[in-house]
């Protein structure tokens, strides 16, 4: 028997070798991608573009009219409920607090208990005294118990193995023989890593870091929300500027036809019309400008907004149906600047990393201490002719030991955990430091954004004159025109000077409103009469 299991045991270790041989040769392969895909990526093929056909005549003409028949028309506050269900940025950061919370499960359950088992057959072949031919011992054991961390830093666990045993010699005592017995063991350590403060230190720096990741979610929320605001509005320029700039054509067309009556009667002269046509032409030049400008503002909008029937490829147009009301408001700025400072997340996130480190100091400094622990160990043991009699004797106590010991250990100098301390220390000095000067430039920044809105407020009261001013011009120039003290040229320029004032309006009110957005963002906070209140994404059913 034993000459047989002898020779199964080298027949499979040479199996076993020759199947490692035959792995090793074998070339490894690694990634999803074949070799024709490979070589796929290591070519760049060129842009095909097909020439359009030639034009009869080559004419600029003004692009179709700016609403298209497929349009929606949006408010500022649509727009914002798009954008939280929708936007892509706002979906990725929303699954962050469910990863910080499942950071703070996974060292939580560090103390749940540890059940364990197991199970072995041990076979012993050796010559015995009496019978030099037989010999040996066979053994069945098994085990089973369970371990259970404790918050104050010990651990206790409870062991019964029991066993087996039989001999192919000279039976002695019990053959076959059985054995049962219960270990308690009780380890707690007194200094190193002993307390809650110690052994749940990874919980509350996951817990730190779930805070923050909290306060980043929602700073991704005030910035998603200030960004689609700035989008919105500047949708509105482009679309104001295209009608602005529609109408100056209108404008150049009305001022060609008056110059080629005017040119017909004999009252001007020919040129008049070249000049009229000069301007038409530039005219046309700017809508397409401002028609493509329109077009890049709608994209960039329905890229944050990510509504599935207002995709970037859609020809459909968004059309804002909140217009800007400029108000100017009475600002006080140490009010202002104390707002910022409450609700600004990265000050938030810097008195999380600010406690965070004192909870490294105070865990570094557990760790300088030497490693003295307590080990209290309870066996009790149990032996007969079968299982019953093992256990029968275990339970009666007949075989019981104590032992209590102290377990000591301490590196000579100890350095490597004084480094750790001093730079913890370190670390919350700079943390420190840095604090102040976040809340200076969280002041800096609300100074500014108020500054920018008081000066924008004076562009819309000094840009709404000076459009009044360019109307009156522009109306002095045809009544010239009218009576031939006047070229197309100075009528063209004068309907120039007043389209630039009334795209200065536009910018200066829609300027206005971003600043007022800029604000909210340097305090903390959104424009609006209602808050917005987000929750982490729903996490997907196991």
């Amino acid at each position: 028997m034993s000459k047989t299991f002898a020779r199964l045991c080298v027949l499979a270790l040479l199996a076993t070798a020759a199947l490692v041989s035959l792995t090793a040769c074998r070339k490894a392969e690694y990634g999803m991608l074949t070799e024709h895909e490979r070589e796929e990526l290591r070519r760049i093929e060129p842009l095909e573009l097909t020439p359009a056909p030639p034009e009869e005549e080559d004419v600029p003409t003004v692009p179709p009219e700016a609403e298209p028949p497929d349009y929606v028309e949006l408010t500022l506050e649509q727009c914002r409920a798009i954008a939280l269900r929708r936007n892509l940025d706002l979906r990725v950061e929303l699954v962050n607090p469910l990863i910080a919370a499942e950071a703070v499960r996974e060292a939580d359950a560090r103390f749940e208990p540890t059940l364990f088992a197991g199970a072995a057959y041990t076979r012993t072949d050796g010559p015995s005294l009496g019978e030099p031919e037989r010999g040996g011992l066979d053994r069945r054991a098994a085990d089973v118990g369970v371990v259970i961390p404790l918050r104050t830093g010990g651990e206790i666990s409870l062991d019964m193995p029991v066993s087996r045993s039989e001999s192919r010699s000279n039976p002695s005592g019990f053959d076959p023989a059985y054995a049962a017995g219960l270990t308690a063991n009780v380890r707690h350590p007194l200094l190193r890593g002993a307390g809650r403060q110690a052994t749940e230190h990874a919980i509350r720096i996951a817990a730190y870091q779930a805070e923050m990741a909290h306060a980043r979610t929602r700073l991704e929320v005030i910035r998603v929300i200030a960004a689609v605001d700035r989008l919105y509005w500047r949708l509105y320029a482009a679309r104001r500027t295209l009608q602005v700039r529609k109408n100056e054509y209108d404008l150049s067309v009305a001022q060609l036809e008056r110059a080629r009556r005017m040119v017909e009667a004999g009252v001007l002269p020919e040129v008049e019309i070249v000049r009229a046509e000069a301007g038409v032409a530039q005219r046309v030049e700017a809508v397409i400008i401002a028609d493509n400008q329109l077009r890049d503002r709608e994209r960039e909008l329905k890229r944050a907004l990510n509504q599935p029937d207002l995709g970037v490829l859609s020809p459909t147009a968004i059309v804002p149906g909140t217009e800007p009301l400029p108000v100017r408001y009475r600002l006080d700025l140490p009010t202002l600047a104390e707002t910022a400072l409450a609700n600004r997340m990265e000050m938030l996130q810097l008195e999380l990393q600010i406690a965070r480190d004192a909870a490294d100091i105070e865990f570094s400094r557990n760790q300088t201490l030497p490693f003295l622990a307590l080990d209290y160990t309870y066996n009790v043991s149990g032996l007969g002719p079968t299982l019953h009699d093992a256990f029968d004797m275990m339970l009666r106590r007949d075989a019981d030991e104590h032992r209590v010991g102290l377990q000591f250990s301490m590196p000579l100098g100890n350095q490597a955990a004084l480094s750790r301390l001093r730079r913890d220390v370190l670390l919350r000095t700079q943390r420190l430091a840095t604090r102040e000067a976040r809340a200076l430039l969280i002041e800096q920044e609300v100074a500014g954004a108020v500054d920018q809105l008081e000066g924008n407020w004076q562009r819309v009261v000094a840009s709404r004159h000076s459009a009044v001013l360019a109307h009156r011009s522009l109306e002095a120039e045809e009544r010239q025109f009218g009576m031939g003290l006047r070229t197309s040229t100075d009528v063209l320029d004068a309907q120039t000077r007043l389209a630039e004032a009334e795209l200065a309006v536009i910018r200066a009110e829609v300027e206005y409103q971003i600043a007022k957005v800029d604000l909210a963002f340097a305090t903390g906070t959104l424009l609006g009469e209602a808050a917005v209140q987000w929750t982490p994404a729903v996490p997907p059913a196991d």
